[in-house]
């Protein structure tokens, strides 16, 4: 199909005339400056094993949710659906599980189910099956975002992987993921494992984290670095875990920023976004401040979580 000139220069008017919106913002400007949500996107995480990846893209959702009111289709095909929502119930209500009582577990599960669904692990997924689930949900139940955690958990498919190769049928996988993005409107964001060897290479003696795994490179990703090329944005989520003093401290490296019309830039290299994990891991706080409290302090000064 050839597109009308017409309806790219409107695109472009809006550009010259500052019109183009921004994606969703948390009202947290030391957050926000960096990542937005936004629609229609196809956003890769990339971290090592056990740096905290699922609860940190898990909170991200749970915020946006919180303050736009949007709604989250998820498959963690290496955690326990309860496990999810476990999470989120604590967030919701800022404490472990065992300390929330009957009510406000009944009044959290009812907020939960209105705005995240699970799809069952019990059935193996091939990514093609998953973005056809993801559509035909789509339109009995209205969400904008889909977590898919992680790409290294779904089923290959053989006869593609057969006539293409691994490398083809990953690059396809991408391909049809952004495609999916973009007829849909959802924003899809997907982990993926770095590969073992990235672990080797280490801080250098002057580094303040020195003789710790540097945080990975988009080249890291399992399956190579089509995930970089083919994603709107690229983000590395990374944990000093064996650091005695930052072991609590998550650092967010933006690598790439596809469209910054709309918000969101990249971070300097040894200069990312650090949040740190609250007491219990039931949510994180940015700049000494519980995150869930800023964002809401912007409206209306009270604690969402005891709403």
């Amino acid at each position: 199909m050839i597109l009308e000139i017409k309806d790219q220069l409107n695109q472009i008017h809006k550009i010259r005339n500052g019109e183009i919106k921004e994606g969703l913002a948390l009202g947290i400007k030391s957050f926000d400056t960096y990542f937005r949500f936004k629609k229609g996107t196809f956003n890769i995480f990339l971290g090592h094993s056990n740096v905290g990846k699922t609860h940190s893209v898990l909170f991200f959702m749970f915020l946006y949710a919180l303050k736009h009111d949007l709604k989250f289709l998820i498959y963690t095909g290496e955690n326990e659906p309860y496990s999810i929502l476990r999470k989120l119930l604590e967030y919701k209500e800022g404490m472990p599980i065992n300390k929330i009582d009957e009510g406000k577990l009944k009044e959290g599960s009812k907020w939960v189910d209105l705005h995240f669904k699970f799809i069952s692990i019990d059935e193996q997924y091939t990514y093609t099956k998953l973005l056809d689930l993801g559509t035909e949900i789509k339109k009995s139940w209205d969400y904008q975002g889909f977590f898919i955690d992680p790409y290294n958990s779904l089923e290959k498919d053989r006869d593609m992987a057969r006539s293409l190769g691994m490398h083809e049928h990953d690059y396809k996988a991408c391909s049809d993921m952004r495609m999916f993005c973009h007829k849909t409107g959802v924003a899809l964001w997907l982990s993926v494992h770095a590969v073992t060897e990235s672990l080797r290479r280490l801080h250098g003696s002057q580094h303040d984290y020195a003789g710790h795994p540097v945080p990975p490179m988009m080249s890291d990703c399992e399956g190579g670095g089509k995930f970089g090329n083919r994603c709107d944005n690229f983000i590395v989520i990374h944990r000093y875990i064996q650091s005695a003093l930052d072991w609590m401290v998550t650092h967010i490296h933006i690598r790439k920023v596809k469209d910054t019309d709309t918000g969101m830039m990249p971070t300097s290299l040894d200069s990312p976004v650090r949040i740190r994990s609250l007491i219990n891991n039931v949510g994180f706080s940015i700049e000494g401040e519980n995150m869930i409290d800023m964002m809401n302090d912007e409206h209306t000064g009270e604690s969402i979580q005891k709403t």
